[in-house]
């Protein structure tokens, strides 16, 4: 019998910072974090805009195989996103259509899979947001090792157990609980100024003086033809 080690699981960030997270784009979350941590390969596989915000259930597992995963949701409490590190590996799905209802059922509000997923078509037809690396028939293998609420690594990006995992059609995005608040504002402030800018394009009067400073501009003229002899 194969060992899946379970770590504890840490404490939730605040129900008023993650609801206010979670309405922001993950494209603003990722400029106030500098545009570092985040996915840059995985897509959303779900059908419509449905949008994740919740904190990470991480699992390790090895390539191709999903033991560690169906250790993991028997953990799992609702509100958290199941975050798998299949090290990449899109040649088995590390779950499907049976597995992604079970994770719903549990509470999950979300699935990301740096690995591959299957049976798309049922997966579309639930209400859960699920980002993965790829997609294939073949199914996994069930034998082990693996890892629960350990640090992975999701598309070279580390996650710990409990950060805050942002989600919708532009990727996904990994926020520290510690980070969570300064994040938010930033956030906010970044969305407010979007907002200005856009007003300001739909009246015509968008300004970007910065331009000047950043780049020489130089204007080149077509050389005037020679009339054929």
């Amino acid at each position: 019998m194969t060992a899946v080690d379970v770590y504890p699981r840490p404490g939730p960030p605040t129900d008023e910072v993650l609801r206010a997270l979670a309405d922001i784009p993950v494209s603003v979350a990722s400029d106030a974090m500098k545009r570092d941590p985040g996915t840059s390969l995985l897509r959303p596989v779900h059908d419509g805009s449905a949008t994740l915000a919740g904190p990470a259930l991480t699992v390790r597992t090895r390539p191709g195989d999903n033991l560690a995963v169906h250790v993991a949701l028997e953990h799992a409490v609702p509100g958290q996103v199941l975050v798998v590190d299949g090290a990449g590996e899109v040649r088995n799905a590390l779950l499907g259509g049976l597995l992604a209802a079970h994770a719903l059922q549990r509470g999950v509000v979300g699935i990301v899979v740096d690995g591959a997923v299957r049976d798309i078509d049922d997966l579309r037809q639930l209400n859960l947001p699920v980002f993965a690396l790829g997609i294939t028939h073949r199914g996994p293998y069930k034998s082990g090792p693996g890892t629960v609420n350990e640090p992975i690594s999701i598309d070279g990006t580390v996650v710990h157990a409990g950060d805050i995992v942002l989600g919708d059609g532009d990727g996904i995005a990994f926020i520290p609980p510690q980070r969570a608040p300064q994040v938010l504002e930033d956030a906010q402030r970044i969305l407010r100024s979007e907002q200005k800018q856009l007003a300001q394009i739909r009246a015509g009067a968008w300004r970007r003086d910065w331009l000047q400073g950043a780049a020489r501009v130089v204007e080149h003229r077509n050389p005037e033809r020679t009339p054929d002899a």
